[in-house]
């Protein structure tokens, strides 16, 4: 997975005009129930915000389009839990992870409407939450809201730490 963030990484540095779509596409899987289960795109999307503060890549364009892709991808999810309840679980991949979306529910039903914002920054609940809440039929546009700002607010957390990251290692390699 390295590798691929790694060859991704290099591909924006060297074609920056797909910067913005390729972290919009990253974002979506990374966000969709079942996707993101099996291609992890968080090292990726890290990896494309340093090269934001090193290449000249401007930020706010590659920062909506992973909002967007995120928040997308939530919708997704939210729908399908919603269309197809419970018998998700039986839906591969999720089938392969029996706790998975058990945690997920658990955690919607505890912390309602903030579950969407948490559940965004933590992994595996990143896979299970929009679709619990939909099963669950959380308020749509409640969701919504809540799935539109933190998908936002996510985007710019990882990009801006990719950039962090980089003017960090800059100042390093300048030190010593």
């Amino acid at each position: 997975m390295e590798q691929f963030a790694h060859a991704l990484a290099d591909f924006v540095r060297v074609h920056q005009a797909w910067a913005a779509p390729i972290v919009f596409l990253l974002a979506f899987g990374e966000s969709l129930a079942f996707i993101s289960l099996l291609v992890p795109a968080w090292g990726a999307l890290v990896a494309i915000g340093a090269l934001i503060g090193v290449s000249g890549i401007s930020f706010f364009p590659v920062w909506i389009a992973g909002g967007l892709g995120a928040a997308l991808g939530d919708w997704v999810s939210y729908w399908f839990g919603y269309r197809y309840k419970e018998r998700v679980a039986q839906m591969w991949p999720l089938s392969r992870y029996p706790d998975l979306l058990p945690r997920g529910e658990a955690f919607v039903r505890s912390w309602g409407i903030p579950s969407i914002f948490i559940g965004r920054f933590f992994g595996p609940l990143r896979a299970s939450v929009p679709l619990a809440a939909g099963i669950f039929e959380m308020p749509y546009w409640s969701f919504q809201a809540a799935n539109f700002v933190s998908a936002l607010i996510w985007s710019a957390v990882l990009l801006l730490f990719g950039d962090v990251l980089a003017k960090l290692m800059e100042w390093i390699w300048r030190v010593i």
